[in-house]
């Protein structure tokens, strides 16, 4: 849970570094969460505004977290307009997100695995 709440202490910072954890653990819970949230609204009937209005919430932070994912990459937050290609975008930017950080310091900063340990 504490992965999911420094995206969101986060919320709009699109510089540094996101570890695969932080990223992968923030699409988790989100996954989670929106399967609970169909689940509810299912079971009541309601139209899914509570999906759109969780959506519209997590938009700006999951940017910013996949932004800061490629840049532990090596890649610049750019790429991830790649996505909008069909099909083919959607798998580079899976092989981009599974991908190990790049040792060391790089322009987007340090390596935050070094930083926590």
């Amino acid at each position: 849970m504490n992965w999911y709440m420094d995206v969101l202490k986060k919320y709009a910072v699109f510089n540094g570094r996101a570890r695969r954890k932080e990223y992968w653990m923030f699409f988790l819970f989100n996954l989670i969460i929106f399967l609970v949230i169909g689940f509810v609204e299912g079971l009541f009937g309601s139209p899914g505004i509570i999906g759109v209005l969780y959506s519209l919430a997590i938009l700006i932070p999951g940017i910013a977290v996949s932004v800061r994912r490629l840049h532990d990459t090596g890649r610049s937050g750019w790429w991830l307009l790649i996505g909008f290609i069909p099909l083919l975008g959607v798998i580079v930017l899976l092989v981009f997100m599974v991908l190990d950080s790049k040792p060391g310091e790089n322009q987007y900063g340090a390596n935050p695995k070094t930083e926590t340990a």
